[in-house]
């Protein structure tokens, strides 16, 4: 058996028995038993009766944080020209057509969002092995694909976040923090769980969020009050 640090323990007995919490609850036990040596990252995973293999039961989106990410976001786009130029004003950290595609190729991945024009999309298309599974490939419903270079880059830098559910049901998103003051990751919290409930997919059958659990990068997660959470 894989022996368990104290700090992790002390977590633990902080957590026991705490379960359906509101999210300010949640989001206070969270912050203080976020205690390792480094900023950590604010997590949140929704378990939702949903089955992704089935096309009218995919759930995906994007939502604007309002208090952002606290991550720094590497940003990559494939566009030519003045949509190029563009991109790098707006803060774009990879910007390119071909010579993209052939890094990307040889398996350069140092970006977090993936930006393309319209007219990229015949390139971009050759990369969706590569991309896809990563949940890097632009997608015009999560406004990756677009003529608004400028707005696309300085929303990924500004704290937008995407959320696509993965097998069994389950989506995950990183929302701050741990150093974010209380109220600024509770604003958070509830914003990514507006997002997710309003993309509820026309498939879904039954009871569509099931469970909400909070954690941060080196502890134990908690449970939320879904009924309360949805209902803000």
């Amino acid at each position: 058996m894989a022996k368990v640090g104290k700090r992790y323990a002390a977590a633990k007995a902080a957590f026991e028995g705490k379960a359906e919490l509101s999210v300010e609850d949640a989001v206070a036990l969270v912050k203080a038993n976020a205690t390792a040596k480094f900023d950590e990252t604010v997590d949140i995973a929704f378990v939702l009766g949903v089955d992704p293999r089935h096309a009218d039961q995919m759930v995906r989106g994007v939502v604007a944080l309002p208090n952002g990410t606290g991550k720094t976001v590497r940003v990559a786009v494939f566009a030519r020209g003045d949509k190029a130029d563009e991109a790098k004003a707006a803060g774009a950290d990879i910007v390119g057509a071909e010579d993209l595609m052939e890094s990307i190729q040889q398996g350069n991945l140092d970006f977090d969002r993936c930006i393309a024009t319209p007219d990229m999309m015949p390139i971009v298309g050759r990369l969706g092995k590569i991309l896809g599974p990563r949940n890097l490939m632009p997608n015009p419903r999560v406004g990756t694909v677009t003529t608004d270079v400028k707005a696309a880059v300085e929303a990924a830098k500004g704290g937008e976040v995407q959320f696509k559910a993965e097998k069994a049901g389950v989506v995950h998103a990183g929302i701050g923090k741990a150093s974010f003051d209380a109220a600024k990751l509770a604003e958070n919290v509830k914003a990514i769980i507006a997002a997710v409930n309003k993309a509820k997919p026309s498939g879904a059958k039954g009871t569509y969020m099931k469970k909400i659990a909070l954690s941060s990068t080196m502890g134990p997660g908690v449970t939320l009050d879904v009924a309360a959470a949805t209902a803000e």
